[in-house]
């Protein structure tokens, strides 16, 4: 008569412990590519998406020349022709007059200037070329301008000093630290789910 008894307490061992440690690394490194995407205000979600008034207005930049399609924020990797594009998510700023312009830091020096108009369509664009200006840090101004009022808000961003595909190896580890996640879990699963056959003396 062999008796089947149910260990769930058994030491991982070596694979155990390099699953565990692959655990470990993944949630850092999920903690710190959240932090990395959104290097805006601390109550900004979105450092790309900003209040203005009572609305939010969405920033991004494209580098058709050098990046195709892709849309930029707060890091433009390469410098050359940008086009700058401000879209408003909702309506009311449709209807007030609103200012755009970009400097670069830290001296202030104009790059680029949209006088104050009522903006119908929801979408202000502009283009710079940056290689008239160089690499650095920059800052997106976007103000409400009514009578002898003005409410102004910032982004910054950089031009040719970060790098966006440093990022992709943080994905690629994010990517293998989930499947040995998942062989983590199958290994523990069988683990608990193998009866020990060993026979009674």
């Amino acid at each position: 008569m062999k008796i089947i008894h149910i260990t769930q307490n058994q030491p991982l061992g070596i694979l155990g412990q390099a699953l565990n440690l692959a655990l470990v690394l993944t949630i850092s490194g999920l903690m710190s590519a959240n932090v990395e995407a959104h290097r805006g205000a601390v109550d900004e979600v979105d450092a790309c998406n900003v209040r203005v008034g009572f609305e939010r207005v969405h920033f991004t930049a494209y580098t058709p020349t050098l990046s195709g399609g892709m849309g930029y924020c707060t890091i433009i990797p390469k410098v050359g022709p940008t086009n700058l594009v401000f879209d408003y998510e909702g309506r009311s700023l449709r209807n007030v007059s609103v200012e755009f312009e970009i400097t670069k830091e830290p001296d202030g020096k104009r790059v680029f200037y949209q006088a104050p108009q009522k903006i119908k369509t929801g979408t202000a664009n502009g283009m710079v070329d940056f290689r008239e200006y160089g690499a650095g840090s920059y800052l997106a101004h976007i103000a409400i301008v009514d009578k002898d009022q003005r409410l102004d808000t910032h982004i910054p961003f950089s031009v040719g000093v970060e790098s966006v595909e440093d990022n992709s190896n943080m994905t690629n580890i994010l990517a293998i630290g989930s499947v040995l996640l998942m062989v983590y879990g199958v290994f523990r699963w069988a683990t608990k789910e193998t009866p020990d056959q060993t026979p009674a003396s």
